[in-house]
């Protein structure tokens, strides 16, 4: 799984793009981003989203609510699984923060087998 923020451009080895936010990011038009797919759904709540602010100190706590987020939206989760399933997939994010962002949090919830109650 491949994470890329949308400012950076699409490449061949992406393979499919999803869009992991719940807003459009700014200054990027939809040309541009060259997306498969907007899981908005699968993105943070708007709450947890301003609570964590990209703050390395909140990280752990932040991903344990995220996956509990997570964990009540098994559709939204089937959703992305079903297009990632068999193939390249990059996982498409706005925030300047590479390391401490919900793409990041979501490729270790599915990477930790999470999904589906695990």
């Amino acid at each position: 799984m491949r994470l890329k923020r949308v400012y950076v451009p699409a490449g061949p080895a992406d393979g499919t793009r999803i869009l992991v936010e719940r807003l459009w990011p700014r200054g990027v038009s939809k040309a541009a981003a060259r997306l498969d797919h907007w899981a908005k759904d699968i993105a943070p709540s708007p709450s947890l989203r301003t609570w964590f602010g990209h703050d390395p100190a909140r990280w752990d706590e932040f991903k344990r609510r995220y996956f509990r987020e997570l964990d009540a939206q098994p559709e939204a989760v089937a959703e992305v699984l079903a297009l990632i399933e068999g193939g390249a997939a990059t996982f498409v994010f706005a925030s300047r923060e590479e390391r401490f962002n919900n793409a990041v949090a979501l490729r270790d919830y599915l990477e930790e087998g999470r999904a589906g109650g695990g």
